[in-house]
C-alpha cells in the first residue's frame, strides 16, 4: 500500500511557501472522506499483527512493531466518536509524526493524495458546534472532505501538560512582562489552548486568530489605524497548517509589508524536522518550535521579553 499511495510525498517540499499543500485522503467506515496533511505522514501500510496493551486508553487497539520501533495504534473512527474500524483487507495504518511522537491511525481504507491551494481549505461550518474533530473542510468534486484535528485526538488519548517547570519560569521577568501581548495563530482550538495555558504563566496577554488570512487582516488593520504594531506586539506565534493561508505565507506577507516587516515571528508547529528549520530561514521566521513543549515555548518567549526590554532601554 505504501509504495502506491506515497510515491509523491517528496514533492511536498516544492509546495511549502506557495500556499499549497497535499492531503492524504481516506475513509473510516462510511462513504465520508477524511484527510490529513501528507507532511504528517511517514508511511501507509496494511495492518500488521498488533500486540494488545493492558490498561491502555480504549481508543488504542494495540501496538505495531515496525523496523524495531513500537508504535501505538489508534482507531481513528472511535477517537472521533464513530463506530470502530472493520479490520478487513481494505483497512490500513497511517503512520504519522505529531508533536514529537510517532503513532499510527487505523482507517477503513486509504484513497489517494490530492494537491490543493490553502485558499480552498475552509474553516468548519459554525453548525458543526464546538465538539467536532475538524480543523477544516474542503471540496473535491461533489464531495466534502473533512480534515481531522489530530492534535485534538491525541490530546484526548494522551493529555499534554502545559505547565512550565519551576526552574524555567522566571517570576521576576513575568512581573515585567505584565501587559505585553502576543498574537497566536492556530486553526486548532487544542493548539490555542495549549499555548494560552503556557504563556499565561508568563504574565502575557494572548490575542488569537484561527488562520493566517485572518491574522494578516488584523495586523494590516491595526497598521492602517495608526497603531504601532511593533510596540503593541511582543511577537507572533503561528502554526504552519491553517485554512486559507498557511504560516509560511503569513510570514512572507508580514515581511513584505514595511509596517510589519520587523515583527518577531515564531513558527510553532507539529510538523517537525530539519525541513521546517530550512523553511523558517527561507520565508524569514525568527524561530521555529516543534509542538508541544511548554518549557521550550517558555524559554523562547522569555528570551524575547528580555530582548524587548533591552530594546526599550536603548
Amino acid at each position: 500500500m505504501s509504495g502506491g499511495v506515497l510515491d509523491k510525498v517528496d514533492q511536498r517540499t516544492r509546495l511549502v511557501g506557495q500556499n499549497r499543500l497535499e492531503l492524504l485522503t481516506f475513509r473510516l467506515n462510511g462513504r465520508q472522506r477524511f484527510a490529513i496533511n501528507v507532511f504528517k505522514v511517514q508511511e501507509v501500510i496494511s495492518v500488521p499483527p498488533l500486540t494488545a496493551i493492558p490498561h491502555s486508553h480504549p481508543f488504542i487497539i494495540g501496538v505495531a512493531h515496525l523496523r524495531g520501533n513500537t508504535i501505538p495504534v489508534i482507531d481513528l473512527s472511535r477517537a472521533i466518536g464513530r463506530s470502530e474500524i472493520r479490520r478487513d483487507e481494505k483497512a490500513g495504518l497511517i503512520v504519522t509524526e505529531y508533536n514529537r511522537s510517532v503513532q499510527a491511525f487505523l482507517v477503513g481504507s486509504v484513497d489517494n493524495i490530492v494537491n490543493l491551494n490553502w485558499e480552498s481549505i475552509l474553516p468548519p461550518p459554525a453548525a458543526a458546534g464546538k465538539h467536532h474533530y475538524l480543523t477544516a473542510i474542503t471540496r473535491l468534486g461533489d464531495e466534502i472532505v473533512e480534515i481531522i484535528d489530530v492534535e485534538k485526538v491525541l490530546s484526548e488519548v494522551v493529555p499534554l501538560n502545559a505547565s512550565v517547570s519551576q526552574n524555567v519560569l522566571d517570576q521576576d521577568l513575568a512581573k515585567l512582562a505584565q501587559g505585553m501581548e502576543i498574537l497566536v495563530v492556530d486553526d486548532s482550538s487544542t493548539g490555542l489552548n495549549q499555548v494560552r495555558d503556557t504563556v499565561s504563566q508568563l504574565g502575557i496577554k494572548m490575542i488569537t486568530e484561527s488562520d493566517g488570512l485572518r491574522a494578516l487582516t488584523l495586523l494590516k488593520r491595526w497598521a492602517s489605524e495608526g497603531i504601532d504594531v511593533m510596540q503593541k506586539l511582543l511577537m507572533v506565534i503561528t502554526d504552519a497548517e491553517m485554512p486559507e493561508m498557511d504560516g509560511y505565507r503569513l510570514t512572507a506577507e508580514i515581511r513584505s509589508d514595511p509596517r510589519l516587516k520587523d515583527l518577531y515571528v515564531c513558527l510553532h508547529t507539529s510538523l517537525s524536522g530539519s525541513f521546517n528549520e530550512a523553511m523558517v530561514k527561507t520565508v524569514g521566521c525568527d524561530a521555529f518550535l516543534s509542538k508541544f513543549a511548554p518549557d521550550d515555548l517558555a524559554r523562547l518567549v522569555q528570551a524575547r521579553i528580555r530582548q524587548k526590554l533591552e530594546e526599550q532601554k536603548s
